[in-house]
């Protein structure tokens, strides 16, 4: 694919590495003089430092040939501005704009497209999703859902003489008795594909497959024995924060009606919560107090060790870190956690705090630039891949295909083939039943499939041959 992206912030700079790594090919325009010369010197591209909304930018950088515009600017407004402009002379170009501003997106999954655009990518909506679908499996370890499906992929590090410290994957089935399937280990910074012969140790970080009803048990195998949340405390009263809190709260369906929060993946609630949000802006305490009656709302600086004595917030089940400082919410999970928190949740930028926040023991780290770079890739990829996500150091892909009719596997037993680099198929989607596939399963046409694997490019190659897809 040839792909303009525009915008060389962090968001900007992350999808071009990925997608140069993938051999595609990019062109980047960036305004800002020093993040234009930052990407040139760092990415093996084309780098314009121009204003995106100039057409002779987007013309100079390939737009005519484009298969994609990927808009990732700090303006909401000039990232539409742009798919517009790119809309009205090239309207076969696939336009994804990064917006903030909940009323864009409300309209665009109400089926009104805006300027041209095909996709709105909300960051503060797909961090969202992430935090509370960690919180529904009680905050122990990262949680990705697959739709349409039952399962789930958890991650979670062995804690020492826990049951799976010291197991041998052949031994794997003798003591999980559920469905399951050990897809990824990382371990001292390693990413390995596990076989039968892989020996679990205290310290990995596993990444298992299972589903959704099955995934609390397993975690606790792991030696993360589950805690009932019912006293959750949010710090950050900005848009993040209040949209945890949202989504918190045991609001029904007729409150949520038109919010963004109807974006957000439904909780059932476990129990009677009660939230504390935790801000130091007086002002923004005023209206989380309005908008939020159950919530008990301090204004207060978390960093303040006689406030945290003070009002007993050491005695929290879960900490959930969502300020706009990310250095803050490392500090202040791994502190409260210290204090006897027994749970702790931090939003930082990118994958590189997100390992520093999970070796010194956040539990839960959400990469918000990463999550955001995971959604426009999965508009970005061609026909059949339904979505991308990126796991362990980054050089591990999930990813979702549905089987295309000239897919060399349909028809075909799974072990008449290998994927490369030792990927895996470790869910199939067959007519609204999914299953992990054992030795006599046979691909068929439509079958909606998660595989996992090295991103290389020869491996992607391959995939596409195998499947029919478009990588």
């Amino acid at each position: 694919m040839r792909i303009v992206i525009v915008g060389a912030g962090m968001v900007g700079t992350q999808l071009a590495r990925y997608l140069i790594q993938e051999k595609h090919d990019v062109s980047l325009i960036e305004a800002n003089e020093e993040r234009a010369r930052h990407a040139s010197n760092r990415l093996d591209c084309l780098v314009l430092q121009d204003e995106g909304n100039s057409t002779n930018a987007l013309e100079e950088a390939g737009i005519a040939q484009a298969d994609a515009l990927v808009c990732v600017t700090d303006s909401d407004e000039v990232n539409m501005i742009i798919c517009g402009l790119a809309a009205s002379r090239y309207p076969e170009v696939i336009k994804i704009a990064r917006v903030r501003n909940d009323d864009y997106v409300r309209l665009n999954r109400s089926g009104e497209r805006i300027l041209g655009i095909d996709y709105f990518v909300h960051p503060d909506v797909e961090a969202s999703r992430s935090v509370l679908s960690a919180i529904e499996h009680g905050a122990m370890g990262d949680v990705l859902a697959f739709a349409d499906t039952s399962y789930e992929l958890g991650s979670i590090d062995i804690a020492r003489e826990s049951a799976f410290d010291g197991l041998k994957l052949t031994e794997f089935r003798t003591l999980v008795k559920v469905e399951s399937l050990v897809t990824l280990v990382e371990r001292q910074g390693e990413s390995i594909l596990p076989t039968g012969a892989t020996v679990l140790a205290a310290g990995d970080r596993v990444h298992i497959l299972t589903k959704e009803r099955e995934m609390d048990a397993i975690f606790s195998l792991a030696g993360r024995a589950e805690k009932p949340l019912r006293k959750i405390g949010v710090v950050g009263g900005g848009r993040m924060g209040a949209l945890i809190a949202e989504g918190l709260l045991e609001q029904g369906p007729e409150k949520r009606a038109g919010t963004i929060f109807s974006l957000l993946k439904s909780l059932v609630p476990r129990s009677r919560r009660r939230i504390i949000i935790i801000e130091e802006d007086y002002g923004r305490c005023k209206e989380l107090a309005a908008r939020f009656p159950e919530a008990l709302i301090l204004n207060e600086d978390i960093s303040d060790e006689s406030f945290v004595a003070e009002e007993r917030i050491d005695d929290l089940d879960l900490i959930i870190t969502a300020t706009d400082d990310q250095e803050l919410n490392m500090i202040a999970a791994i502190y409260l956690k210290s204090r006897g928190v027994s749970r702790a949740i931090a939003l930082v930028t990118g994958s590189g705090y997100a390992a520093i926040a999970r070796q010194l023991g956040v539990d839960v780290v959400i990469p918000m630039k990463s999550v955001v770079v995971d959604s426009i890739l999965s508009h970005l990829m061609g026909g059949g891949v339904k979505g991308v996500h990126r796991i362990g150091d980054g050089s591990i892909d999930i990813i979702e295909i549905e089987i295309g009719p000239n897919a060399a596997v349909a028809d075909t037993p799974i072990t008449d083939f290998s994927l490369p680099a030792g990927g895996l198929v470790m869910l199939v989607n067959r007519e609204e039943r999914a299953f992990i596939p054992r030795g006599d399963y046979v691909f068929k046409r439509g079958d909606r499939i998660v595989l996992i694997s090295k991103n290389s490019g020869e491996g992607k190659m391959e995939i596409e041959r195998l499947f029919g897809a478009s990588l």
